[in-house]
This record gives structure tokens, C-alpha cells and sequence, in this order.
């Protein structure tokens, strides 16, 4: 007759069974931060075809992330209107999307300069500083507590994340709702997968998610504003999204908007995705 395993011997499986999986989840975590990847891109921005502007994007993605943003007119619109502008974003990475710890942006034109300084946690503001305040304040839709919550600053908006087990480029990479607070206005974008295609700019060649995209304003704007009832019956926004595959998000790499002026296009002509170096320092 042949016995089974002595207490002493069962729990002695048990433990290794333990160690093994404590093991297994030390080494998933480590892949985890081998995946942290960069992101370099310059935009080049028009209206009617014609050179208005640049942006500048970097970032790195991992468990938490930093983006930050530059953007100035050029050419012809600084006849009208010489503006420039910063803004940067980091928080942690969750298996939902971005959850954006501070958030900060500086806006400047030859009349006047205005930064906005937000913090968060758990998608919800904490904190919202705006300087100068907007002239018409008071003339705006006011923005309610709850309108500050399960919120996504203007930067971390374009961090999309892909769930697992689907496609990078496929319908899961647009179909969602984004709800976003810049410090003054609250409104949402809703994106809608409208196919995949083919782009090629310097430093990346591939497919992209290309998705229509709906401006829904919730508070924070004038009620009377005819730009904004422009973008809100607005359905001619498109956004094609470049997958980072290690970290399972996608970015814009393309932007057109119909606007009152013309069709307004900000278009990548670097985009630079890399491996993030370890550092090494001791």
C-alpha cells in the first residue's frame, strides 16, 4: 500500500509552491519595468495647407509617466496672434488609463501670459490654481465638485491605454469616452473607431487606429460661445493613434479638425519611439 504525503512533506510543497509564485510574480514585475518605453515627436501644425506652427512632445511610460508638451505659431499666424505655450503631466499608469498626479500649463500671447497648476489623485482634482483667473468667470457654466472627478488632465489625455488581448491598432485603441478637465473647462471627447491605415513619417512606419471624434462641453464654458457650439456640432475631427507596443498605449500621430478658418491639421513629421535606459547609477 503506498501512503500519501506526510504534513511535514505537504507543507513543505506548499511553501515552494509559495516561493515559486512570489518568484514568478518578482520576475513579471521586473518584465513590467523592462517595458517602460520614450517618446519624441514633433508636430508640424496648418490651416488651409498653410505652415502656422510646431509642437514638441517627450515622454517616458512605465509604471508612472511624464509627458511634456511645447507648442509656438510661426510664420503668417504671428501676424495675427504670436503664441506660445508649455505644458507637462506625470502620475501612474493603471490597468484603466493614465491617473494623473499634477498637471501644468503656460499659455503666452503678445497681450497677456496665464498659467494653470492642478494636482490629482485617484482621477479626482485636488487642487486647481489658474492665473489670471478668465475675465468673463462669471459668465460661465460653473464647474461642480463632481464635475472634477474620474477626470484626465489635457496632456494625460493622450495617453490611450489598449487592454490586453486586443488589438493595438483595432477598435478597442478608440472606442471610449474621454473626460477632461484643463483647469477652466470641463468637457468630454468620445472617439469612435472608424478603420485602421497605413502612416509613414521619420521614425515610424505602420499601421494606426483612426478614429472620429465628438467635442462634448460639460461646464466651465460661456453658453453663448459660438466656437464652442462650433465644436460641439462638429463632426468633421479625425485622430489616427500610433501604438508604443510595450507599454500598450497609443498616441495621436495625426490630427484634422474642420474649423471656422479652414481645416487645421497637426501632423507628425518625427516620431520617435525607444526603449527606456536603466539607470545605472549606484
Amino acid at each position: 500500500m503506498t501512503r500519501g504525503p506526510t504534513r511535514a512533506a505537504t507543507l513543505h510543497m506548499i511553501r515552494m509552491n509559495l516561493r515559486a509564485s512570489a518568484m514568478a510574480a518578482v520576475v513579471a514585475g521586473l518584465a513590467g519595468a523592462a517595458q517602460a518605453e520614450t517618446l519624441k515627436a514633433h508636430y508640424a501644425l496648418s490651416l488651409m495647407g498653410i505652415s502656422i506652427g510646431n509642437a514638441y512632445a517627450s515622454g517616458v511610460l512605465d509604471r508612472n509617466y511624464r509627458i511634456d508638451i511645447s507648442m509656438r505659431t510661426t510664420g503668417l499666424a504671428n501676424l495675427v496672434n504670436n503664441t506660445k505655450g508649455a505644458a507637462t503631466a506625470s502620475g501612474g499608469m493603471t490597468a484603466a488609463g493614465p491617473s494623473p498626479a499634477a498637471y501644468a500649463n503656460t499659455t503666452s500671447n503678445e497681450e497677456d501670459v496665464r498659467t494653470v497648476r492642478m494636482s490629482l489623485a485617484s482621477n479626482a482634482v485636488r487642487m486647481v490654481e489658474v492665473k489670471p483667473e478668465p475675465w468673463d468667470a462669471d459668465q460661465r457654466i460653473p464647474v461642480t465638485d463632481g464635475n472634477k472627478r474620474r477626470v484626465v488632465d489635457p496632456v494625460s489625455a493622450l495617453i490611450m491605454s489598449v487592454p490586453q488581448g486586443q488589438e493595438l491598432t483595432g477598435p478597442a485603441a478608440c472606442n471610449r469616452t474621454i473626460a477632461v478637465f484643463d483647469g477652466v473647462t470641463r468637457f468630454d471627447v468620445a472617439l469612435s473607431y472608424a478603420g485602421e491605415r497605413s502612416a509613414s513619417t521619420a521614425g515610424y512606419s505602420g499601421p494606426v487606429a483612426v478614429c472620429s471624434a465628438r467635442y462634448t462641453p460639460i461646464a466651465g464654458h460661456r453658453p453663448d460661445s459660438k466656437s464652442t457650439r462650433y465644436m460641439a456640432e462638429n463632426r468633421d475631427m479625425n485622430v489616427w493613434l500610433a501604438p508604443l507596443p510595450e507599454s500598450r498605449v497609443v498616441v495621436p500621430i495625426h490630427i484634422d479638425v474642420k474649423t471656422g478658418a479652414g481645416d487645421l491639421v497637426i501632423e507628425a513629421s518625427d516620431f520617435q519611439v525607444g526603449a527606456k535606459r536603466a539607470d545605472t547609477r549606484r
